[in-house]
Protein backbone atom coordinates (compact mmCIF):
# COMPACT_ATOMS: atom_id res chain seq x y z
CA UNK A 1 0.00 0.00 0.00
CA UNK A 2 2.77 2.41 0.91
CA UNK A 3 4.54 1.77 -2.39
CA UNK A 4 1.36 2.31 -4.41
CA UNK A 5 0.63 5.57 -2.59
CA UNK A 6 4.20 6.76 -3.09
CA UNK A 7 4.05 5.89 -6.78
CA UNK A 8 0.80 7.84 -7.29
CA UNK A 9 2.36 10.88 -5.63
CA UNK A 10 5.39 10.59 -7.86
CA UNK A 11 3.23 10.54 -10.99
CA UNK A 12 1.82 13.91 -9.99
CA UNK A 13 5.36 15.18 -9.45
CA UNK A 14 6.57 13.82 -12.76
CA UNK A 15 3.77 15.49 -14.70
CA UNK A 16 5.68 18.71 -14.21
CA UNK A 17 9.09 17.23 -15.10
CA UNK A 18 10.39 17.74 -18.63
CA UNK A 19 13.59 17.24 -20.57
CA UNK A 20 14.55 19.09 -23.70
CA UNK A 21 15.51 17.23 -26.87
CA UNK A 22 18.98 15.75 -26.98
CA UNK A 23 20.99 17.62 -29.64
CA UNK A 24 23.64 15.85 -31.72
CA UNK A 25 26.06 17.33 -34.28
CA UNK A 26 25.21 15.93 -37.70
CA UNK A 27 27.73 13.32 -38.84
CA UNK A 28 29.27 13.72 -42.31
CA UNK A 29 27.57 12.21 -45.35
CA UNK A 30 28.09 8.47 -45.37
CA UNK A 31 27.90 8.27 -41.59
CA UNK A 32 24.73 7.81 -39.53
CA UNK A 33 26.09 6.96 -36.09
CA UNK A 34 25.74 9.72 -33.49
CA UNK A 35 26.37 10.06 -29.77
CA UNK A 36 27.62 7.67 -27.12
CA UNK A 37 25.82 5.62 -24.47
CA UNK A 38 26.00 6.69 -20.85
CA UNK A 39 26.04 4.65 -17.68
CA UNK A 40 24.49 6.16 -14.56
CA UNK A 41 24.18 4.82 -11.03
CA UNK A 42 20.81 4.90 -9.30
CA UNK A 43 21.21 6.91 -6.06
CA UNK A 44 21.20 4.85 -2.87
CA UNK A 45 18.27 6.92 -1.55
CA UNK A 46 16.31 6.65 -4.79
CA UNK A 47 12.50 6.83 -4.60
CA UNK A 48 11.88 7.67 -8.26
CA UNK A 49 10.52 5.39 -11.01
CA UNK A 50 12.40 4.68 -14.24
CA UNK A 51 10.34 7.37 -16.01
CA UNK A 52 12.12 10.03 -13.94
CA UNK A 53 15.50 8.91 -15.26
CA UNK A 54 14.10 8.67 -18.80
CA UNK A 55 12.84 12.26 -18.60
CA UNK A 56 16.08 13.54 -17.11
CA UNK A 57 18.12 12.17 -20.01
CA UNK A 58 15.69 12.87 -22.85
CA UNK A 59 14.54 9.27 -23.36
CA UNK A 60 11.19 7.55 -23.56
CA UNK A 61 10.28 4.84 -21.08
CA UNK A 62 10.48 2.19 -23.82
CA UNK A 63 14.03 3.27 -24.71
CA UNK A 64 15.15 2.83 -21.10
CA UNK A 65 13.37 -0.52 -20.76
CA UNK A 66 14.97 -1.88 -23.93
CA UNK A 67 18.42 -0.84 -22.74
CA UNK A 68 17.77 -2.04 -19.17
CA UNK A 69 15.42 -5.04 -19.35
CA UNK A 70 16.11 -6.09 -15.75
CA UNK A 71 15.32 -2.66 -14.28
CA UNK A 72 12.19 -2.27 -12.17
CA UNK A 73 10.11 0.40 -13.96
CA UNK A 74 8.42 1.39 -10.71
CA UNK A 75 11.53 1.67 -8.57
CA UNK A 76 14.98 0.94 -10.04
CA UNK A 77 17.22 -0.75 -7.49
CA UNK A 78 19.31 1.76 -5.51
CA UNK A 79 22.99 1.43 -6.41
CA UNK A 80 22.26 -0.36 -9.69
CA UNK A 81 23.64 0.87 -13.01
CA UNK A 82 21.35 2.08 -15.79
CA UNK A 83 22.44 2.45 -19.40
CA UNK A 84 21.13 5.60 -21.10
CA UNK A 85 20.84 4.83 -24.83
CA UNK A 86 22.22 8.09 -26.19
CA UNK A 87 24.08 6.49 -29.07
CA UNK A 88 21.77 6.20 -32.06
CA UNK A 89 21.78 5.28 -35.75
CA UNK A 90 19.95 7.97 -37.72
CA UNK A 91 17.09 6.64 -39.89
CA UNK A 92 18.18 5.98 -43.46
CA UNK A 93 16.17 8.76 -45.06
CA UNK A 94 16.53 12.41 -46.00
CA UNK A 95 17.85 14.70 -43.27
CA UNK A 96 15.08 17.24 -43.63
CA UNK A 97 12.33 18.56 -41.40
CA UNK A 98 10.79 16.03 -39.03
CA UNK A 99 11.39 12.28 -39.28
CA UNK A 100 9.46 10.01 -36.91
CA UNK A 101 10.39 6.36 -36.45
CA UNK A 102 7.40 4.83 -34.69
CA UNK A 103 9.22 1.56 -34.01
CA UNK A 104 11.77 3.25 -31.74
CA UNK A 105 9.32 5.93 -30.54
CA UNK A 106 11.64 8.82 -31.42
CA UNK A 107 11.21 12.03 -33.37
CA UNK A 108 14.15 13.51 -35.28
CA UNK A 109 14.14 17.19 -36.15
CA UNK A 110 16.67 18.58 -38.62
CA UNK A 111 16.62 22.40 -38.30
CA UNK A 112 16.81 24.09 -41.69
CA UNK A 113 20.31 25.34 -42.53
CA UNK A 114 21.52 23.81 -39.28
CA UNK A 115 24.23 21.30 -38.54
CA UNK A 116 22.50 19.30 -35.83
CA UNK A 117 19.71 16.83 -35.27
CA UNK A 118 17.38 17.15 -32.28
CA UNK A 119 16.07 13.80 -31.01
CA UNK A 120 12.94 13.62 -28.87
CA UNK A 121 11.07 10.65 -27.35
CA UNK A 122 7.40 10.25 -28.22
CA UNK A 123 4.27 8.33 -27.30
CA UNK A 124 2.31 6.81 -30.18
CA UNK A 125 -1.03 5.16 -31.00
CA UNK A 126 -2.34 2.14 -29.15
CA UNK A 127 -2.45 -1.26 -30.80
CA UNK A 128 -5.50 -1.07 -33.04
CA UNK A 129 -5.40 2.75 -33.08
CA UNK A 130 -2.22 3.07 -35.08
CA UNK A 131 -0.06 6.07 -35.75
CA UNK A 132 0.59 6.02 -39.54
CA UNK A 133 3.68 3.95 -40.32
CA UNK A 134 4.83 5.03 -43.77
CA UNK A 135 3.73 8.53 -44.67
CA UNK A 136 5.14 11.79 -45.99
CA UNK A 137 3.16 14.92 -45.14
CA UNK A 138 3.80 18.43 -43.81
CA UNK A 139 3.00 20.74 -40.93
CA UNK A 140 -0.35 22.31 -41.85
CA UNK A 141 -0.90 24.55 -38.84
CA UNK A 142 -0.01 25.07 -35.19
CA UNK A 143 -2.30 25.75 -32.26
CA UNK A 144 -1.51 26.95 -28.76
CA UNK A 145 -4.14 25.78 -26.27
CA UNK A 146 -5.68 23.05 -28.46
CA UNK A 147 -9.11 21.64 -27.64
CA UNK A 148 -10.11 18.01 -28.07
CA UNK A 149 -13.33 16.55 -29.43
CA UNK A 150 -13.25 12.77 -28.88
CA UNK A 151 -14.77 10.76 -31.70
CA UNK A 152 -17.90 8.70 -30.92
CA UNK A 153 -15.80 5.55 -31.34
CA UNK A 154 -13.26 6.79 -28.79
CA UNK A 155 -16.03 7.60 -26.31
CA UNK A 156 -17.52 4.13 -26.79
CA UNK A 157 -14.15 2.49 -26.14
CA UNK A 158 -13.72 4.45 -22.92
CA UNK A 159 -17.30 3.57 -21.90
CA UNK A 160 -16.47 -0.15 -22.20
CA UNK A 161 -13.81 0.43 -19.54
CA UNK A 162 -16.30 2.25 -17.31
CA UNK A 163 -14.89 5.68 -18.14
CA UNK A 164 -16.93 8.65 -19.31
CA UNK A 165 -15.42 11.05 -21.81
CA UNK A 166 -17.04 14.44 -22.38
CA UNK A 167 -18.01 15.36 -25.90
CA UNK A 168 -15.62 18.32 -25.77
CA UNK A 169 -12.46 18.95 -23.72
CA UNK A 170 -11.49 22.63 -23.49
CA UNK A 171 -7.95 23.93 -23.65
CA UNK A 172 -5.94 23.78 -20.45
CA UNK A 173 -3.63 21.63 -18.35
CA UNK A 174 -6.19 18.81 -18.07
CA UNK A 175 -6.48 18.42 -21.83
CA UNK A 176 -4.84 15.17 -23.06
CA UNK A 177 -3.41 17.17 -26.00
CA UNK A 178 -1.41 19.33 -23.63
CA UNK A 179 -0.80 23.02 -24.25
CA UNK A 180 0.50 22.95 -27.84
CA UNK A 181 -0.36 21.07 -31.02
CA UNK A 182 1.29 20.83 -34.44
CA UNK A 183 -1.20 19.48 -36.98
CA UNK A 184 0.05 17.22 -39.76
CA UNK A 185 -2.25 16.11 -42.55
CA UNK A 186 -5.99 16.28 -41.79
CA UNK A 187 -6.40 13.81 -38.96
CA UNK A 188 -3.21 13.72 -36.92
CA UNK A 189 -1.21 15.98 -34.67
CA UNK A 190 2.08 16.15 -32.82
CA UNK A 191 1.05 17.47 -29.43
CA UNK A 192 1.76 17.65 -25.73
CA UNK A 193 0.18 15.63 -22.97
CA UNK A 194 -1.20 15.95 -19.47
CA UNK A 195 0.56 12.71 -18.48
CA UNK A 196 4.29 12.57 -19.16
CA UNK A 197 4.32 8.95 -18.01
CA UNK A 198 2.99 7.95 -21.46
CA UNK A 199 6.10 9.07 -23.36
CA UNK A 200 7.70 6.01 -24.89
CA UNK A 201 4.48 4.01 -24.70
CA UNK A 202 1.56 3.15 -26.98
CA UNK A 203 -1.12 5.24 -25.32
CA UNK A 204 -2.64 7.70 -27.80
CA UNK A 205 -5.54 7.48 -30.22
CA UNK A 206 -3.06 7.64 -33.11
CA UNK A 207 -1.45 11.04 -32.63
CA UNK A 208 2.11 11.65 -31.46
CA UNK A 209 2.72 12.83 -27.89
CA UNK A 210 5.69 14.67 -26.43
CA UNK A 211 6.66 15.97 -23.01
CA UNK A 212 5.77 19.58 -22.34
CA UNK A 213 9.23 21.10 -22.87
CA UNK A 214 9.73 19.11 -26.08
CA UNK A 215 6.45 20.11 -27.74
CA UNK A 216 7.05 23.71 -26.65
CA UNK A 217 10.47 23.59 -28.35
CA UNK A 218 9.01 22.19 -31.58
CA UNK A 219 6.06 24.57 -31.49
CA UNK A 220 8.38 27.57 -31.21
CA UNK A 221 10.91 26.26 -33.74
CA UNK A 222 9.20 24.30 -36.52
CA UNK A 223 7.62 26.46 -39.25
CA UNK A 224 4.35 25.68 -41.00
CA UNK A 225 5.08 23.80 -44.22
CA UNK A 226 7.91 21.74 -42.71
CA UNK A 227 8.24 18.28 -44.25
CA UNK A 228 7.18 15.41 -41.98
CA UNK A 229 8.03 11.78 -42.69
CA UNK A 230 6.85 8.84 -40.59
CA UNK A 231 8.62 5.49 -40.93
CA UNK A 232 8.45 2.14 -39.16
CA UNK A 233 11.97 0.74 -38.93
CA UNK A 234 12.66 -1.51 -35.95
CA UNK A 235 16.03 -2.45 -37.44
CA UNK A 236 18.54 0.20 -38.51
CA UNK A 237 21.94 -0.63 -39.99
CA UNK A 238 24.93 1.39 -41.06
CA UNK A 239 28.39 0.83 -42.47
CA UNK A 240 30.49 3.75 -41.27
CA UNK A 241 33.29 5.46 -43.24
CA UNK A 242 35.89 3.60 -41.13
CA UNK A 243 34.39 0.30 -42.31
CA UNK A 244 32.72 -0.60 -39.01
CA UNK A 245 29.30 -2.21 -39.27
CA UNK A 246 26.52 -1.48 -36.82
CA UNK A 247 22.97 -2.65 -36.18
CA UNK A 248 20.31 -1.17 -33.87
CA UNK A 249 17.32 -3.38 -33.14
CA UNK A 250 14.05 -2.42 -31.47
CA UNK A 251 11.07 -4.60 -30.66
CA UNK A 252 8.72 -4.32 -33.68
CA UNK A 253 5.30 -2.81 -33.07
CA UNK A 254 2.46 -5.27 -32.74
CA UNK A 255 -0.35 -5.12 -35.27
CA UNK A 256 -3.17 -5.88 -32.87
CA UNK A 257 -3.89 -5.86 -29.15
CA UNK A 258 -3.66 -9.65 -28.76
CA UNK A 259 -0.16 -9.63 -30.22
CA UNK A 260 0.71 -6.57 -28.15
CA UNK A 261 -0.22 -8.35 -24.93
CA UNK A 262 1.55 -11.60 -25.83
CA UNK A 263 4.76 -12.61 -24.09
CA UNK A 264 6.15 -13.84 -27.41
CA UNK A 265 8.47 -11.61 -29.40
CA UNK A 266 7.06 -10.05 -32.54
CA UNK A 267 8.99 -11.37 -35.58
CA UNK A 268 11.46 -8.97 -37.15
CA UNK A 269 10.58 -7.82 -40.67
CA UNK A 270 12.54 -9.11 -43.65
CA UNK A 271 14.96 -6.37 -44.70
CA UNK A 272 17.20 -6.81 -47.77
CA UNK A 273 19.64 -4.23 -46.38
CA UNK A 274 20.00 -6.30 -43.21
CA UNK A 275 20.64 -9.48 -45.15
CA UNK A 276 23.27 -7.69 -47.21
CA UNK A 277 24.95 -6.40 -44.06
CA UNK A 278 25.05 -9.80 -42.38
CA UNK A 279 26.59 -11.39 -45.46
CA UNK A 280 29.28 -8.73 -45.72
CA UNK A 281 32.93 -9.34 -44.99
CA UNK A 282 34.17 -8.67 -41.49
CA UNK A 283 30.82 -9.30 -39.79
CA UNK A 284 30.81 -11.28 -36.56
CA UNK A 285 27.71 -13.42 -37.08
CA UNK A 286 27.56 -14.34 -33.38
CA UNK A 287 27.38 -10.67 -32.36
CA UNK A 288 24.85 -9.97 -35.10
CA UNK A 289 22.65 -12.88 -34.01
CA UNK A 290 22.84 -11.76 -30.38
CA UNK A 291 21.86 -8.20 -31.35
CA UNK A 292 18.84 -9.41 -33.32
CA UNK A 293 17.75 -11.58 -30.40
CA UNK A 294 18.50 -9.13 -27.59
CA UNK A 295 16.83 -6.07 -29.23
CA UNK A 296 18.48 -3.58 -26.89
CA UNK A 297 17.49 -0.52 -28.94
CA UNK A 298 21.17 0.50 -28.97
CA UNK A 299 23.73 0.39 -31.80
CA UNK A 300 25.86 -2.75 -31.66
CA UNK A 301 29.16 -3.04 -33.49
CA UNK A 302 28.94 -6.35 -35.32
CA UNK A 303 32.40 -6.05 -36.85
CA UNK A 304 35.35 -8.18 -35.92
CA UNK A 305 36.72 -5.81 -33.25
CA UNK A 306 35.50 -3.33 -30.68
CA UNK A 307 34.83 0.15 -32.04
CA UNK A 308 37.15 2.94 -30.88
CA UNK A 309 33.99 5.04 -30.47
CA UNK A 310 33.14 3.02 -27.37
CA UNK A 311 29.82 1.56 -28.52
CA UNK A 312 28.36 -1.31 -26.56
CA UNK A 313 29.07 -4.68 -28.12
Amino acid sequence: MRRATLFCCLIVLLSARSALAVSYPLPPEGSRLVGNPQAIVVPHDNILPLEAFAAQYGQGLSNMLEANPEADPFLPKPGSTLVVPQQIILPDTVREGIVINVAEMRLYYYPKDGNSVEILPIGIGQAGRETPRNWVTAVERKQAGPTWTPTPNTRREYAKEGKTLPAFVPAGPDNPMGLYAIYIGRLYAIHGTNSNFGIGLRVSQGCIRLRHADIKYLFDTVPVGTRVQIVDRPVKVTTEPDGSRWVEVHEPLSRNRTEFESDKKVPLPSMPVLQTLLKGEGVDLHRASDALERRSGMPVNIGGSRSPQGGLL
